[in-house]
């Protein structure tokens, strides 16, 4: 078992708190010679309630921004069918300049050449979110394990970041489980002024409020500020760089008490080596490394937050954890669009080294 204090019953096992957002997906055509588009629902945060829902079975909810228009209602369809109970705050289009449910572009490359993400958020609703927006004593009333955010909503504007806060301090309230996920994206916080430095002192706050958190050696130097490691790593699957980060990570926020992340070596557009790593109340764990032949990296870490979550709040040993989330990340990879098509038995079973063999 895991150091965390997890509630034992609530009419919700993990609320999320995030952007919807609709992805173009041309496949491995660039856009620029692009003629079709397969559309995918996402949002970071909106991945990991979907994933725990629709693959793992367990009660989730969505808490963010609707807007009343055919977009809004495809994107509402798909929270629908992925299981996912969603609280809105719900806004009016104007028939011409929102406002919008953000777009993605995103191909998926090929080979030698890798995928290429941007974005049009112009006048998000998401962005709009601010304290207040949500009533989180409703929302806790009936109970709510675990509470969950991620660092591409916090950097949606200066009132999404406060909201994080306020949300996880009403779940801290409740006597939720807080997570959040860096994900720290460098296109999205060039557009703040300050940058950089801006992200370190948005996520920090953030961070004080956190018991689990999500984040790669990149997440937490450019958005935490953290030091990185003095050792080099001998590969970008090497561990001993992520460990030796974490003293410094718990140093800085004490009341941490799991951090996680996945390891990925691109080798060419389809094929990675993958691995996952967690510290959790001093116990390191390892999984083992998987050669992926990707048809879709995008979602992949969120595929293995939902994992490795989904095991602890099933009361999972650590060490199992990590490698359920792990198998569900590489799963994740196996198909089309951002959110999962797997079945936990499938995770179960690759997780414990099943093969890829035809199942009759």
């Amino acid at each position: 078992m895991s150091t965390l204090n997890i509630p034992k019953d609530g009419a919700l096992d993990l609320l999320s708190l995030g952007a919807l957002v609709h992805r173009l997906d041309p496949g491995i055509i660039p856009f620029r010679k692009a003629t079709e588009c397969l559309i995918h629902v996402s949002g970071g945060e909106f991945n990991v309630a979907a994933n725990l829902a629709n693959c793992f079975g367990m009660r989730t909810g969505i808490a963010t921004a609707m807007v009343d228009y055919p977009i809004g209602e495809l994107i509402a369809e798909r929270v629908r069918a992925m299981g996912v109970t969603p609280f809105y705050k719900r806004f009016k289009h104007d028939g011409v300049t929102g406002p919008n449910m953000a777009t993605v572009y995103s191909d998926r490359g090929y080979g030698v050449r890798p995928p290429v993400v941007f974005y049009n958020r112009c006048n998000e609703a998401g962005s709009l979110l601010q304290p207040g927006d949500f009533d989180w004593n409703a929302i806790f009333s009936q109970g709510v394990k675990w509470f969950h955010s991620g660092g591409i909503f916090s950097a949606l504007s200066p009132t999404t970041s406060e909201l994080v806060i306020e949300g996880m301090q009403a779940a801290k309230a409740a006597g939720a489980v807080v997570s959040f996920d860096l994900n720290y994206r460098a296109k999205l916080w060039g557009r703040v002024p300050g940058g950089e430095e801006r992200a370190r002192e948005v996520l920090g706050r953030i961070a004080r409020n956190v018991d689990v958190l999500v984040g790669n050696e990149e997440d937490l130097q450019k958005g935490l500020g953290i030091k990185g490691p003095e050792v080099a790593a001998s590969s970008k699957l090497d561990t001993r760089t992520f460990f030796e980060m974490i003293s410094r990570v718990v140093e800085a926020y004490p009341q941490i008490k799991v951090v996680a992340t996945t390891l990925r070596d691109v080798h060419s557009t389809n094929r990675h080596s993958w691995g996952a790593v967690a510290w959790v109340g001093g116990e390191q764990c390892v999984a083992p490394v998987a050669e992926l032949d990707v048809y879709d990296r995008v979602g992949g870490g969120d595929g293995f937050a939902s994992g490795f979550i989904y095991g602890l709040l099933a009361g999972e040993a650590p060490r199992e954890a990590v490698r359920l989330g792990w198998a569900h990340g590489a799963l994740l990879t196996t198909f089309p669009g951002d959110t999962t098509m797997a079945t936990v038995d499938q995770v179960r079973a690759f997780a414990k080294g099943g093969s890829a063999r035809i199942q009759r």
